[in-house]
């Protein structure tokens, strides 16, 4: 196993701390009233530094909900996520979008690609935007492990499904980030495809220390995870721990999905 690669450091960011994120009596209510919908109703839970973690749970049982307000994306209606030391919940929405640029990893079920760039174009953008240079030694290592090297001039239309999915881990991994949150990453991709992105998602974790946090409603994507997080009703109602797909599927019948 290769030697971890340091966690970026952000100037003026607190010292790393046990979790690379948590939440802290989180919820989040859509509306008012009789007819409001309470998509998290007071969640404590915690994502270790360098692990894999699933969130799963029945229909409407606050899984995305939940990871959209841990990566910054939503705002809860009470409680506190913490990214490390920082607290989200106090950050201006400037302060949020420059740490989701600089801290935080995305890839998204619909790979989210601009098809007018390149590969590499694509790759690249978050930390231009955010005004930085990728460092070139660890871009080379990026694309050699999600074998893209021969694909970097190829804009999203010339490239397969599960190639589109590598550009786009590749482009949450660049910056080295605190977490990755990925949101049904498989969920267009066929079986091989997906078994191979969820297989780079696993690597990235045990040969670089990366944190993965991802949504997911298969059993068989949450066994590559180290641990999976189960939730129903806007609640945490479970927690796995060296899942297989057999063991997160009793679970997730015993909750009545």
């Amino acid at each position: 196993m290769s030697a971890a690669v340091p966690l970026m450091t952000v100037p003026g960011a607190p010292p790393p701390t046990a979790d690379a994120v948590r939440a802290t009596a989180l919820t989040r209510t859509y509306g008012s009233g009789p007819t409001a919908v309470h998509a998290l109703a007071g969640v404590d839970v915690a994502f270790g530094r360098g692990a894999f973690t699933a969130i799963m749970g029945p229909s409407g049982s606050g899984k995305s909900t939940l990871m959209h307000c841990l990566a910054g994306l939503d705002t809860p209606t009470g409680g506190q996520v913490f990214l490390g030391g920082t607290e989200l919940t106090r950050l201006r929405d400037d302060q949020l979008t420059r740490l989701r640029r600089e801290r935080i990893g995305f890839v998204f079920q619909s790979f989210n690609l601009l098809p007018v760039l390149d590969a590499r174009e694509n790759i690249v953008l978050p930390m231009q935007l955010a005004g930085r240079r990728p460092d070139p030694g660890w871009f080379d290592a990026v694309v050699a492990r999600l074998g893209l090297r021969d694909r970097l001039r190829h804009r999203p239309a010339e490239l397969s499904g599960g190639q589109q999915q590598r550009v786009a881990v590749a482009r949450a991994l660049l910056p080295r980030p605190d977490v990755v949150f990925a949101d049904e990453p498989t969920g267009n991709l066929d079986s091989r495809s997906g078994a191979e992105v969820l297989g780079l998602l696993r690597s990235s974790v045990r040969e670089t220390g990366q944190t993965v946090v991802m949504v997911t409603h298969d059993p068989g994507a949450a066994a590559y995870a180290d641990r999976v997080v189960l939730l129903a009703d806007g609640r945490v109602a479970g927690d796995l721990a060296d899942p297989t797909a057999d063991s997160v599927l009793t679970a997730l019948r015993g909750l009545g999905a």
